[in-house]
């Protein structure tokens, strides 16, 4: 088998015309030139050189293999080249953990994009709720980044030597019924939804602590007809008629026919959507990623209406 060295070696000697330039330009003694080029010879079964006391002459054999050797070197180059890419890409894997409202509308629009492909990074996704990631983040180092929202002070926890990056606001917004005749994008008193039929968060949610006392800041004493965590059966029972519900914009992104998003002054309230990962385990690629995050989440239309599921 032909050593790849020793065409190197050809090559070399080809170009500049001798075997002490050659071994000038390699970095070889000339002796060493001379003993690869013979093995070359006997690897090959043909002349390579014709040799004298003061120079080496190149056959025509030697000319005609300085071709090839050029491009079995160039192949070389080239599979070494993506080998060492394959096994740089298989080192930047994200393990990403993400609650499902964002990583339906805005994890799918983020790895279609080209700036995605770019950062050539390999996503491995864990699709659940905040307080279920972010134990991901810690048990054995099994997720490298957790997106997750709080609702005001909500009982959510880490710990304090996790990074903490903000990524942007969900807004929450009131739904109503159709069926009650009041118009789309019409302003709401909080006093005129008292005693309406209410779809909640079951007592003892993350986040139904706040939302209770938002309501009872602005007087607003819900009549609770359905206790429901996933945003997308609170928005259809909402279309049926059932009741008023608080859905945040990114939920809203599936809005049934139905119903109606009210403003109602009194109630101003988020969810903030931010990326925790461990002390010190920044990297720019992963940066690049969340600030894709942000990019995306900021700029998806305001309007709802996109098709799929609606849940937390």
């Amino acid at each position: 088998m032909v050593n790849p060295v020793h065409l190197q070696t050809l090559l070399e000697v080809v170009r500049q015309g001798s075997f002490a330039s050659a071994a000038q330009r390699l970095g070889y003694t000339a002796s060493a030139v001379s003993q690869q080029m013979a093995a070359l010879e006997r690897e090959t079964g043909v002349q390579l050189f014709l040799r004298s006391a003061k120079s080496v002459t190149p056959t025509e054999a030697a000319v005609v293999m300085t071709r090839h050797a050029t491009k079995v070197l160039t192949d070389i180059d080239t599979l070494k080249a993506a080998t060492a890419r394959a096994a740089e890409a298989a080192g930047r894997l994200l393990r990403l953990g993400v609650f499902p409202s964002l990583a339906t509308y805005v994890l799918p629009a983020v790895v279609r994009g080209e700036p995605w492909r770019r950062l050539g990074l390999d996503l491995h996704v864990s699709v659940a709720e905040p307080g279920e990631t972010i134990r991901g983040l810690l048990a054995g180092g099994e997720l490298d980044v957790v997106l997750v929202y709080q609702v005001g002070q909500s009982g959510l926890a880490w710990p304090h030597t996790m990074d903490r990056q903000w990524i942007g606001d969900d807004p929450f917004r009131v739904v109503l019924p159709a069926s009650w005749g009041i118009a789309d994008g019409a302003q709401v008193t909080a006093s005129q939804l008292s005693g309406m039929p209410w779809i909640v968060h079951h007592p003892g949610a993350a986040d139904a602590a706040v939302i209770d006392r938002l309501f009872a800041s602005c007087g607003l004493e819900p009549r609770v007809v359905v206790y429901s965590d996933d945003f997308n059966a609170s928005l259809g029972l909402a279309s049926a008629g059932l009741g008023a519900a608080l859905i945040p914009e990114l939920a809203l992104r599936s809005r049934p026919a139905g119903v109606v998003v009210v403003d109602v002054p009194e109630i101003r309230l988020a969810r903030n959507i931010f990326a925790l990962r461990p002390g010190g385990a920044a990297d720019t690629q992963t940066g690049l990623f969340l600030d894709l995050v942000a990019e995306t989440l900021k700029s998806l239309p305001g309007a709802p209406g996109a098709p799929g599921a609606a849940r937390r």
